[in-house]
C-alpha cells in the first residue's frame, strides 16, 4: 500500500468514526458508537503503520480518557497483563544472550547442522522452534531464546541488516516460535484463555493429547511447512551470495568465561522452570522477571544500565499494552458480543451442512480476531458456543475447537504481540512479516481449512 493510499484509508476511517460519534446507529448506544469509532481508527493506524504503533496506542488511550469512554483501570489493563512483564524480561534475557556471546556460541554449535544451504537453514530453524513449543509455555520466551541465536547465525553467514536472508531468518523465527504453538494446548495465551473459558462457562475440559491430535497435524505441521515455503519464495537467498563467515561482522566475545557460565546457568534454570510450570505453578512471566533481575544485578548479571536502556523498547510495550487494552475494551463494551451475534445472523449456519458450518465458524473467529485481537477471540465467542452448537448440530466441544482455526490465522501482525516482539528483537521491520501473514492466511482458509475439516471428519469429531 502506497503512502497516499494509507492517508486516504485512515482519513476515510476517521470520517466514519466521526459519523458514528455524531449519529450513532440505532443498534449502538452513544458510547458504544464512539468506542467503535476509536477502535476502528486505532486498528487502521496499526495495520497501515502510518504512524508508529506506540503513537497509535497513545492516541487510543488519550481519546478514551479525555472523553470518558472507559475508566482508567480498563484503559491501562494491558500494563497489568503478565504478557507485558514477560516481554520486559524477554528483552533483558535476549540482551544477555547477545552481550555474553552465548548466542554466537549456540549459533556456532547449530551452524554445521543448519547452514549447508539457505532452505536447510530456514527449515531447520522452524523445526527447532516447533520442538521448543512443546517444551516452553510462552511464545515470547521461545522468541527470546531463538531470535538472538538466529541473528548470530545470520551474522556468521554474512546476511547483513535488511538483506533477504536476514529477513527470512527473522520471519521464520517470529512465526515459528508462535504459530505452531496454537496447536499445542499450553503453549500460547489464546489456547489457555479458551481452555479456561470453556471449563468455566461451558463445563468442557480439553485434554492435552486430544487437543494436540485434533490441531497439530494440520495447524502445526502443515502450516509450518507452508511458512517455510512462503519464506523461501518471498525472501529468497543463497548462502553463496552472502559473505563468507570470515568476512562477516563478528560480535565481541564475552567479558570473561565466568560471565558466560553465569548467564548460561541463569538461562538454563529459567528454561527448566518455564518447562515445569505445570508442576510448581509459578507464572512464566514471574520466572522471567526473576531472571531479568539476576541478569541486571551488578556482579551477577551482564546487562549494564546503558545496555538495558538500549535493549528494552518502551514503544513496543506501549504498542502491546494498547492491543491488550483494545481487546478488553471491545469485550467490556459489548461490541464483541454484538459482532458475534451479527456474524451469526450473516453466516449460513444450518444443521446437516457440516462443511459450510465448519467454514463459517472458523471465519467467525478469524473476523473476531481482527477486532478483538487473538486473546479476545475466546472471551467473545465461548459464551455463544451453546447457541452455535444448536444451530449447527455440532457438539459444544467441536464448536469451541473451531476457534483455534480462527485465532491461529493471523492476518495483521498487530493481532499477536509475540510476533511484534520477535521482529523487534531481530532488528528487522515488522512490515516484512505482513508479506508472509497475508498469503499464509489465504493458504489457511482455502487449503488448510478444508484439510482440517476432512481430518476432523476422519477423527469423528464432526
Amino acid at each position: 500500500m502506497t503512502f497516499p493510499m494509507k492517508h486516504a484509508l485512515v482519513a476515510l476511517v476517521a470520517l466514519l468514526a466521526l459519523v458514528l460519534a455524531l449519529v450513532p446507529p440505532a443498534m449502538l448506544g452513544p458510547d458504544q458508537a464512539r468506542i467503535l469509532g476509536i477502535v476502528l481508527v486505532t486498528l487502521v493506524l496499526w495495520a497501515t503503520n502510518l504512524v508508529q504503533g506506540y503513537l497509535a496506542s497513545l492516541i487510543f488511550f488519550a481519546v478514551l480518557l479525555v472523553f470518558g469512554l472507559a475508566p482508567p483501570d480498563l484503559v491501562f489493563l494491558g500494563f497489568q497483563s503478565t504478557a507485558v512483564w514477560l516481554i520486559v524480561s524477554g528483552f533483558v534475557i535476549g540482551a544477555a544472550i547477545s552481550i555474553s556471546g552465548l548466542g554466537a556460541i549456540l549459533a556456532r554449535a547449530l551452524s554445521p547442522l543448519l547452514t549447508g544451504s539457505y532452505p536447510r537453514l530456514i527449515a531447520g530453524l522452524m523445526a527447532v522452534s516447533v520442538l521448543l513449543s512443546f517444551l516452553m509455555p510462552s511464545s515470547v520466551g521461545r522468541a527470546v531464546v531463538m531470535v538472538p541465536v538466529g541473528m548470530a547465525l545470520a551474522d556468521q553467514m554474512g546476511f547483513g541488516p535488511g538483506s533477504k536472508g536476514r529477513i527470512g531468518i527473522a520471519s521464520v523465527l517470529a512465526i515459528g516460535t508462535n504459530m505452531p504453538g496454537f496447536a499445542i494446548l499450553p503453549s500460547n495465551i489464546p489456547n489457555m484463555v479458551l481452555s479456561g473459558a470453556a471449563e468455566t462457562i461451558q463445563n468442557v475440559h480439553f485434554g492435552y493429547m486430544k487437543y494436540l491430535l485434533l490441531h497439530f497435524p494440520v495447524l502445526g505441521l502443515l502450516k509450518a511447512a507452508a511458512v517455510v515455503m512462503l519464506i523461501l519464495w518471498i525472501f529468497p537467498a543463497r548462502t553463496g551470495e552472502a559473505m563468507s563467515p570470515r568476512e562477516a561482522v563478528q560480535e565481541g566475545g564475552p567479558a570473561s568465561r565466568r560471565v558466560l557460565i553465569r548467564v548460561g546457568l541463569i538461562l538454563l534454570a529459567t528454561l527448566a522452570l518455564w518447562m515445569t510450570d505445570s508442576l510448581h505453578g509459578v507464572n512464566s512471566a514471574w520466572i522471567g522477571l526473576v531472571a531479568a533481575v539476576l541478569l541486571l544485578l551488578p556482579g551477577v548479571g551482564v546487562v549494564t544500565p546503558p545496555a538495558f536502556r538500549a535493549s528494552v523498547d518502551f514503544g513496543m510495550l506501549l504498542f502491546v499494552a494498547g492491543a491488550l487494552a483494545l481487546g478488553a475494551l471491545v469485550n467490556a463494551s459489548g461490541l464483541g458480543a454484538m459482532l458475534g451475534q451479527g456474524l451469526i445472523a450473516i453466516l449460513p449456519l444450518e444443521t446437516g451442512a457440516d462443511a459450510v458450518n465448519f467454514a463459517s465458524l472458523s471465519v467467525m473467529s478469524v473476523v473476531t480476531g481482527l477486532l478483538a485481537t487473538m486473546p479476545g477471540v475466546p472471551a467473545v465467542l465461548t459464551p455463544m458456543a451453546g447457541d452455535l452448537a444448536a444451530q449447527t448440530g455440532f457438539s459444544v466441544e467441536a464448536v469451541l475447537m473451531t476457534q483455534v482455526i480462527g485465532f491461529s490465522t493471523v492476518i495483521f501482525p498487530y493481532q499477536v504481540g509475540p510476533l511484534i516482539v520477535a521482529m523487534q528483537m531481530s532488528g528487522e521491520k515488522l512490515g516484512h512479516l505482513l508479506k508472509i501473514t497475508l498469503p499464509l492466511a489465504a493458504i489457511t482458509l482455502f487449503l488448510l481449512l478444508p484439510l482440517d475439516f476432512l481430518w476432523w471428519k476422519l477423527l469423528g469429531v464432526l
